[in-house]
Protein backbone atom coordinates (compact mmCIF):
# COMPACT_ATOMS: atom_id res chain seq x y z
CA UNK A 1 0.00 0.00 0.00
CA UNK A 2 2.93 2.45 -1.02
CA UNK A 3 1.35 5.91 -1.98
CA UNK A 4 -0.61 5.46 -4.94
CA UNK A 5 0.27 6.79 -8.18
CA UNK A 6 -2.98 8.64 -10.00
CA UNK A 7 -3.22 6.64 -12.57
CA UNK A 8 -4.88 4.10 -10.54
CA UNK A 9 -7.45 6.24 -9.16
CA UNK A 10 -8.42 8.38 -11.90
CA UNK A 11 -11.41 7.75 -14.02
CA UNK A 12 -10.35 6.78 -17.69
CA UNK A 13 -13.02 6.89 -19.90
CA UNK A 14 -13.34 10.91 -20.04
CA UNK A 15 -16.56 12.91 -21.45
CA UNK A 16 -14.72 15.44 -23.81
CA UNK A 17 -15.26 18.34 -25.82
CA UNK A 18 -13.65 19.78 -28.80
CA UNK A 19 -12.77 23.14 -29.38
CA UNK A 20 -15.43 24.09 -31.60
CA UNK A 21 -18.31 22.51 -29.39
CA UNK A 22 -20.93 24.79 -29.63
CA UNK A 23 -21.86 26.02 -26.16
CA UNK A 24 -25.23 23.94 -25.96
CA UNK A 25 -23.82 20.68 -26.55
CA UNK A 26 -21.39 21.36 -23.86
CA UNK A 27 -24.32 21.99 -21.31
CA UNK A 28 -25.62 18.68 -22.78
CA UNK A 29 -22.63 16.52 -22.18
CA UNK A 30 -22.71 17.52 -18.43
CA UNK A 31 -26.07 17.43 -17.83
CA UNK A 32 -26.42 13.83 -19.52
CA UNK A 33 -23.15 12.29 -18.10
CA UNK A 34 -24.30 14.01 -14.59
CA UNK A 35 -21.06 15.64 -14.10
CA UNK A 36 -19.50 19.17 -13.56
CA UNK A 37 -16.88 19.58 -16.10
CA UNK A 38 -14.96 18.64 -18.42
CA UNK A 39 -11.17 18.88 -20.88
CA UNK A 40 -11.49 20.50 -23.70
CA UNK A 41 -8.89 18.63 -26.27
CA UNK A 42 -7.63 18.51 -29.55
CA UNK A 43 -5.67 16.24 -31.07
CA UNK A 44 -5.39 14.43 -27.54
CA UNK A 45 -3.92 17.16 -26.21
CA UNK A 46 -5.74 19.11 -23.57
CA UNK A 47 -6.08 22.70 -24.24
CA UNK A 48 -8.67 23.30 -21.13
CA UNK A 49 -11.06 22.44 -18.91
CA UNK A 50 -14.99 23.87 -19.09
CA UNK A 51 -16.70 24.00 -15.42
CA UNK A 52 -20.71 24.48 -14.34
CA UNK A 53 -18.75 28.07 -12.90
CA UNK A 54 -17.26 28.68 -16.33
CA UNK A 55 -20.71 28.29 -18.21
CA UNK A 56 -22.89 30.21 -15.48
CA UNK A 57 -20.71 32.70 -15.99
CA UNK A 58 -21.37 33.00 -19.36
CA UNK A 59 -25.20 33.10 -18.71
CA UNK A 60 -24.76 35.63 -16.08
CA UNK A 61 -22.40 38.25 -18.16
CA UNK A 62 -24.77 41.12 -20.03
CA UNK A 63 -26.10 40.69 -23.43
CA UNK A 64 -24.49 43.35 -25.70
CA UNK A 65 -24.97 43.92 -29.10
CA UNK A 66 -22.18 43.94 -32.11
CA UNK A 67 -22.06 47.18 -32.11
CA UNK A 68 -21.46 47.77 -28.30
CA UNK A 69 -19.17 45.13 -28.27
CA UNK A 70 -17.19 46.21 -30.99
CA UNK A 71 -16.40 49.82 -29.39
CA UNK A 72 -16.04 48.04 -26.02
CA UNK A 73 -13.11 45.95 -27.62
CA UNK A 74 -11.56 49.49 -28.99
CA UNK A 75 -11.15 50.95 -25.27
CA UNK A 76 -9.86 47.90 -23.74
CA UNK A 77 -6.69 46.27 -23.49
CA UNK A 78 -5.27 43.22 -24.62
CA UNK A 79 -5.64 40.94 -21.12
CA UNK A 80 -8.73 42.64 -20.78
CA UNK A 81 -10.03 41.51 -23.60
CA UNK A 82 -9.03 37.91 -22.54
CA UNK A 83 -10.43 38.10 -19.29
CA UNK A 84 -13.62 39.36 -21.25
CA UNK A 85 -13.73 36.57 -23.95
CA UNK A 86 -15.21 33.80 -21.88
CA UNK A 87 -18.74 36.18 -21.74
CA UNK A 88 -19.06 36.33 -26.00
CA UNK A 89 -17.80 32.38 -26.77
CA UNK A 90 -19.97 30.22 -28.26
CA UNK A 91 -18.08 27.40 -28.18
CA UNK A 92 -15.66 25.14 -25.43
CA UNK A 93 -12.78 26.31 -26.74
CA UNK A 94 -13.82 30.08 -25.76
CA UNK A 95 -15.40 28.88 -22.56
CA UNK A 96 -12.27 27.19 -21.05
CA UNK A 97 -10.35 27.67 -17.55
CA UNK A 98 -6.93 28.86 -18.44
CA UNK A 99 -4.04 28.36 -17.58
CA UNK A 100 -4.78 24.78 -18.30
CA UNK A 101 -3.17 22.25 -15.31
CA UNK A 102 -2.78 18.71 -15.90
CA UNK A 103 -1.13 16.17 -14.08
CA UNK A 104 0.88 12.91 -14.74
CA UNK A 105 -0.79 9.68 -14.26
CA UNK A 106 2.39 8.14 -12.63
CA UNK A 107 2.95 10.90 -10.12
CA UNK A 108 1.22 10.27 -6.63
CA UNK A 109 -2.05 11.20 -4.77
CA UNK A 110 -0.42 13.94 -2.69
CA UNK A 111 0.43 16.07 -6.01
CA UNK A 112 -3.16 16.02 -7.45
CA UNK A 113 -4.34 16.66 -3.65
CA UNK A 114 -1.57 20.06 -3.53
CA UNK A 115 -2.79 21.47 -7.12
CA UNK A 116 -6.31 21.19 -6.54
CA UNK A 117 -5.74 22.83 -3.00
CA UNK A 118 -3.41 25.70 -4.42
CA UNK A 119 -5.49 26.20 -7.62
CA UNK A 120 -9.19 26.00 -6.23
CA UNK A 121 -9.95 23.78 -8.47
CA UNK A 122 -12.45 20.48 -8.41
CA UNK A 123 -10.53 18.40 -10.79
CA UNK A 124 -7.42 17.21 -12.73
CA UNK A 125 -6.76 15.68 -16.44
CA UNK A 126 -4.60 13.04 -16.21
CA UNK A 127 -2.32 12.86 -19.06
CA UNK A 128 0.55 10.85 -20.08
CA UNK A 129 4.11 11.44 -21.26
CA UNK A 130 3.42 12.75 -24.10
CA UNK A 131 0.66 15.35 -22.45
CA UNK A 132 -2.08 12.86 -24.08
CA UNK A 133 -5.47 12.49 -22.16
CA UNK A 134 -5.35 9.31 -20.64
CA UNK A 135 -7.65 10.04 -17.57
CA UNK A 136 -9.42 12.65 -15.29
CA UNK A 137 -9.13 13.12 -11.26
CA UNK A 138 -11.48 14.68 -9.03
CA UNK A 139 -11.70 15.43 -5.08
CA UNK A 140 -14.41 12.23 -4.70
CA UNK A 141 -11.83 10.28 -6.57
CA UNK A 142 -8.83 11.87 -3.91
CA UNK A 143 -10.92 10.50 -0.89
CA UNK A 144 -11.35 7.35 -1.79
CA UNK A 145 -7.82 6.84 -0.80
CA UNK A 146 -9.02 6.85 2.85
CA UNK A 147 -11.08 4.05 2.61
CA UNK A 148 -8.53 1.86 3.48
CA UNK A 149 -9.59 0.02 6.58
CA UNK A 150 -7.42 0.33 9.97
CA UNK A 151 -6.35 -3.55 9.26
CA UNK A 152 -4.68 -2.74 6.06
CA UNK A 153 -2.79 0.39 7.29
CA UNK A 154 -1.79 -1.74 10.30
CA UNK A 155 -0.39 -4.28 7.68
CA UNK A 156 1.15 -1.72 5.47
CA UNK A 157 2.67 -0.27 8.24
CA UNK A 158 4.23 -2.98 9.45
CA UNK A 159 5.34 -4.49 6.32
CA UNK A 160 6.44 -1.28 4.02
CA UNK A 161 7.85 0.91 7.06
CA UNK A 162 9.32 -1.63 9.66
CA UNK A 163 10.15 -4.78 7.28
CA UNK A 164 10.73 -3.07 4.03
CA UNK A 165 12.14 0.71 4.79
CA UNK A 166 13.84 -0.45 8.13
CA UNK A 167 15.05 -3.39 7.59
CA UNK A 168 13.51 -4.73 11.64
CA UNK A 169 10.92 -7.40 12.32
CA UNK A 170 7.40 -5.88 11.25
CA UNK A 171 6.64 -7.03 15.08
CA UNK A 172 9.03 -4.75 16.61
CA UNK A 173 7.17 -2.17 17.63
CA UNK A 174 3.52 -1.71 18.11
CA UNK A 175 1.29 -0.34 15.78
CA UNK A 176 -2.42 0.50 16.74
CA UNK A 177 -4.37 2.43 14.13
CA UNK A 178 -8.10 3.69 14.73
CA UNK A 179 -10.08 5.44 12.10
CA UNK A 180 -6.62 6.08 9.95
CA UNK A 181 -4.73 7.85 13.13
CA UNK A 182 -1.38 5.71 13.37
CA UNK A 183 0.25 4.87 16.93
CA UNK A 184 3.25 3.70 17.05
CA UNK A 185 4.62 2.51 20.51
CA UNK A 186 7.98 0.64 21.96
CA UNK A 187 11.64 0.60 21.56
CA UNK A 188 13.76 0.35 18.94
CA UNK A 189 17.82 -0.08 19.14
CA UNK A 190 18.70 3.31 17.53
CA UNK A 191 17.14 6.98 17.89
CA UNK A 192 17.79 7.32 13.82
CA UNK A 193 15.36 4.38 13.48
CA UNK A 194 12.36 6.14 15.42
CA UNK A 195 12.88 9.36 13.46
CA UNK A 196 12.89 7.34 10.05
CA UNK A 197 9.50 5.19 10.97
CA UNK A 198 7.10 8.48 11.68
CA UNK A 199 8.08 9.96 7.81
CA UNK A 200 7.13 6.76 5.52
CA UNK A 201 4.24 5.69 7.98
CA UNK A 202 2.41 9.36 7.16
CA UNK A 203 2.78 8.67 3.54
CA UNK A 204 0.89 5.75 3.79
CA UNK A 205 -2.45 5.62 2.05
CA UNK A 206 -4.89 6.63 4.15
CA UNK A 207 -3.13 7.33 7.13
CA UNK A 208 -4.69 10.76 8.81
CA UNK A 209 -2.07 11.40 11.52
CA UNK A 210 0.65 9.39 13.46
CA UNK A 211 1.61 9.59 17.00
CA UNK A 212 5.00 8.82 17.33
CA UNK A 213 5.69 7.27 21.06
CA UNK A 214 8.74 5.15 19.94
CA UNK A 215 11.58 5.12 22.07
CA UNK A 216 15.29 4.49 21.65
CA UNK A 217 17.77 2.37 23.07
CA UNK A 218 21.46 4.02 21.72
CA UNK A 219 21.33 7.76 20.24
CA UNK A 220 23.58 6.72 16.92
CA UNK A 221 24.28 10.39 16.68
CA UNK A 222 26.61 10.24 19.37
CA UNK A 223 27.10 6.21 19.05
CA UNK A 224 26.23 6.11 22.95
CA UNK A 225 23.44 4.61 24.91
CA UNK A 226 20.36 7.03 25.55
CA UNK A 227 21.04 8.41 29.00
CA UNK A 228 17.92 7.78 31.57
CA UNK A 229 15.66 10.53 32.17
CA UNK A 230 14.09 11.49 35.22
CA UNK A 231 10.51 10.33 35.77
CA UNK A 232 7.76 9.87 38.65
CA UNK A 233 5.65 7.79 36.90
CA UNK A 234 6.03 3.73 35.64
CA UNK A 235 8.86 2.95 32.85
CA UNK A 236 12.21 1.81 32.26
CA UNK A 237 13.83 5.61 32.15
CA UNK A 238 14.67 4.94 28.11
CA UNK A 239 14.52 8.27 26.07
CA UNK A 240 11.71 8.97 23.93
CA UNK A 241 11.78 11.16 20.99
Amino acid sequence: MKPTEIGAFMTDEVVTARYGTPFKEVVRLLRDHRISGLPVIDDDKVIGVISETDLMRHQAAPVESAGRLATRARRLSRGALRSAAPSTARTAGGLTSTPTVTVRARAALPVAARLMTRRGIERLPVVDEEDRLVGIITRRDLLGVFLHSDEEIEQAVRREVFADALWLSPHIAGVTVHEGVVTLTGQLERRGDVTAAAGPTRRLDGVVDVVNHLTYHVDDRFGRPAEPVEHTGPGDGRRAL
